[in-house]
């Protein structure tokens, strides 16, 4: 089980990622990989920099029944430009394929992100969900090898009438600071998903996020909304923060955060304070004035 506060188990079918903004600075993925590559973990065998694709790991949820809730790639980023667009397609395929579980997908990349959902659509002309013999709807990759140099063939069918998007995933983006979230949060809100949620981890500023919360679309009960429709435009409907950790981190005040939980407690949305250094010391699950923010979204 996972020692993230946030989720239950981690699954990583990628391995390996390259820094993209300053949150990225002490990455501990990279510290995690190098510790595991020294240890002669195969699978971990080539450089942090190096991104790798796993299909071997694909079916790991598969064969667990309990319901749980996975963190995916927490050693890798999912939208990774080293990644085929079938390779992504193929863990989206196992997640429609074990709707028991919940799956938390969480990206600094949300450029690509949007890119991958609108070629997923088929708004490309290449749609990745075909019929199969007109009995499910399924994703199919074919883009690694087998041992005989031909294509390997992996497909994980769902249901043709089930919903999209996947109502087991939530997708989120990180965001360290006003910049990253102005440019991330944007792009996560035009992308259809069941949660989306934003991680301020590590809180390195201040960040102003109600823009991107419901209250600026709807009054109470009623709904006046932007553009004038009464249909509410997508927003933000979970939010983790927490500091940086380690002999190196960067130090976060404690109004950073008490400010993000005035915004989500007036917004109606869901808070969960990860970390904070309290009296010198990191604390998991800290209480902010008194109580302990450990919220998750319904």
């Amino acid at each position: 089980m996972s020692k993230i506060e946030w989720t239950e188990k981690t699954w990583n079918p990628v391995t390996g990622c390259r820094e993209v903004s300053p949150g990225c600075q002490f990455c501990y993925a990279r510290t995690m990989h190098n510790r595991l590559r020294a240890m002669g973990q195969a699978k971990y065998g080539e450089p942090f920099h190096t991104v790798r694709f796993h299909p071997a790991a694909l079916e790991e949820p598969l064969r667990r029944r309990k319901p749980t809730t996975w963190f995916v790639n927490s050693m890798s980023d999912l939208f990774h430009p080293a990644l085929d667009f079938w390779d992504i397609a193929a863990v989206f395929g196992v997640m429609a394929a074990c709707p028991q579980h919940t799956f938390q997908v969480l990206t600094k990349r949300a450029d690509i992100m949007r890119a991958w959902f609108h070629w997923i659509a088929g708004a490309d002309g290449c749609p990745p969900l075909v019929n199969c013999n007109g009995a499910a709807l399924c994703l199919e990759v074919a883009t690694h090898p087998d041992g005989d140099g031909g294509p390997l063939h992996t497909r994980y069918c769902a249901d043709p009438d089930g919903p999209w998007p996947l109502p087991n995933v939530w997708v989120g983006v990180s965001a360290e600071n006003q910049a990253t979230a102005d440019e991330r949060v944007p792009q996560l809100l035009q992308v259809p998903a069941a949660v989306r949620f934003v991680s301020a981890e590590p809180l390195l500023g201040p960040l102003e996020l109600a823009h991107y919360m419901p209250q600026y679309c709807c009054n109470g009960d009623s709904c006046a909304c932007r553009g004038g429709t009464t249909q509410p435009p997508p927003f933000v409907d979970w939010v983790i923060a927490g500091c940086e950790s380690g002999p190196k981190a960067r130090p976060a005040e404690a109004d950073w955060f008490r400010s993000i939980r005035d915004q989500c407690v007036a917004a109606g949305v869901p808070f969960f304070l990860k970390q904070m250094m309290v009296d010198g010391r990191l604390v998991k699950i800290p209480k902010l004035d008194g109580k302990a923010w450990a919220e998750m979204p319904r």
